[in-house]
């Protein structure tokens, strides 16, 4: 076991800013956690009183820079947030992931602020991970195919994109799989965002992939395209009519559902 001084030191050393109780005891002794824990208690206070940690909540803190320390909680959560929400996604699914509805889609449009709710598609964990009043929610994706309950994640996999923001390097969901799912109510307490939905398809609606979308409508995205054709309307009339004709070939008829339910 080392000591208090060797742990500042190594904790100095660490780049990425962001920490939990167990990478404390990685430093201590990884392979005697319960023989220390009392120590490890012990040592984050001492840490945290000589603000060599910060804690932003229970069991999770940040190695401080001199201008960090000048911070209230909401700036240090604003300012580490993409390192804390990589941190999270790293600890519970490693690199078998991808973000995806409103948060890849602000992602797309340069915007890195704190979200009310991140979605991080995986494979197998559905869990939600609280940060004072954010959320972070681990979520597996299914459809029914032949009887069978089938996990879409390898399915959705392929339309994934990798962006670097900063030193972070993270997975989302590409533009088109981003809006469909945008289109869906992820909860049934939600509505959803029209304006961010109108504000990408302004942007983006020349670069959109139109095959793409004739590939994701096997996955029974009627509503999503549904909605996204009564949005492009009046923004592209190229791309209403993709929406429509994808909603034609898969579906046949279909109820007009206007923006009234949003």
């Amino acid at each position: 076991m080392i000591d208090f001084n060797k742990i500042v030191n190594k904790l100095s050393k660490k780049w990425w800013k962001i920490i939990f109780k167990e990478d404390i005891f990685e430093i201590i002794d990884p392979e005697k956690k319960s023989d220390y824990q009392n120590y490890l208690d012990k040592t984050i206070y001492k840490l945290k009183a000589s603000w060599v940690i910060i804690s932003l909540k229970s069991w999770v803190y940040i190695i401080p820079d001199n201008e960090d320390l000048k911070l209230n909680e909401v700036d240090l959560l604003e300012k580490y947030y993409l390192k804390l929400l990589k941190k999270y996604i790293t600890f519970y699914v490693w690199s078998d992931y991808f973000i995806s509805w409103n948060k890849a889609l602000e992602i797309h449009l340069k915007d890195y602020s704190v979200a009310n709710k991140v979605y991080v598609i995986n494979r197998t964990l559905d869990k939600k991970v609280k940060i004072g009043d954010y959320e972070i929610i681990f979520k597996t994706v299914y459809t029914t195919e032949n009887w069978k309950k089938l996990n879409l994640f390898s399915r959705f996999y392929k339309f994934v994109d990798t962006k670097q923001v900063e030193d972070i390097e993270i997975k989302i969901a590409n533009l088109e799989l981003a809006l469909l799912q945008s289109a869906l109510v992820s909860d049934s307490y939600e509505w959803i965002d029209v304006t961010l939905l109108t504000k990408t398809i302004k942007k983006y609606s020349k670069y959109l992939k139109y095959e793409t979308f004739e590939e994701l409508a096997r996955f029974k995205f009627i509503m999503s395209f549904n909605r996204l054709k009564e949005i492009s309307k009046t923004i592209d009339k190229s791309l209403y009519e993709v929406f429509l004709d994808i909603i034609k070939k898969n579906w046949g008829l279909f109820i007009w559902e206007g923006l009234r339910k949003f």
